[in-house]
């Protein structure tokens, strides 16, 4: 019913900048929370960023400062501008989204992840 769709993964030296977009469709009606979570070779999946409808943020404590989390509502997306990436952002980033869907049933749903690795 909804899919999730990132881009914007790719290689970068240290110090370096990317941009991940995830944009979501099919049978919405509107999206609550988004999100940008990650997960590096033998560790968990962990939270990097979240954004609500009314653009309320937070952000993991290795990240603040260097990445910002934005929303585009009328496009269904959301936006991961890294800064100063470092070695230990190299993961697999994921886009999450909390849908309510034209049924009026909410879940959240997952992108296929988009690959991040920050050479030093």
């Amino acid at each position: 019913q909804v899919q999730l769709v990132e881009s914007g993964g790719g290689l970068v030296q240290a110090g370096g900048s990317l941009r991940l977009s995830c944009a979501a469709s099919g049978s919405i009606f509107s999206i609550n929370a988004m999100g940008w979570y990650r997960q590096a070779p033998g560790k968990q999946r962990e939270l990097v960023a979240i954004i609500t409808s009314s653009n309320s943020t937070n952000y993991a404590d290795s990240v603040r400062g260097r990445f910002t989390i934005s929303r585009d509502n009328a496009k269904n997306t959301v936006y991961l501008q890294m800064n100063s990436l470092k070695p230990e952002d190299t993961a697999v980033y994921y886009c999450n989204a909390h849908v309510v869907v034209v049924t009026l049933i909410r879940s959240y749903y997952w992108g296929q992840g988009t690959q991040v690795t920050v050479s030093s």
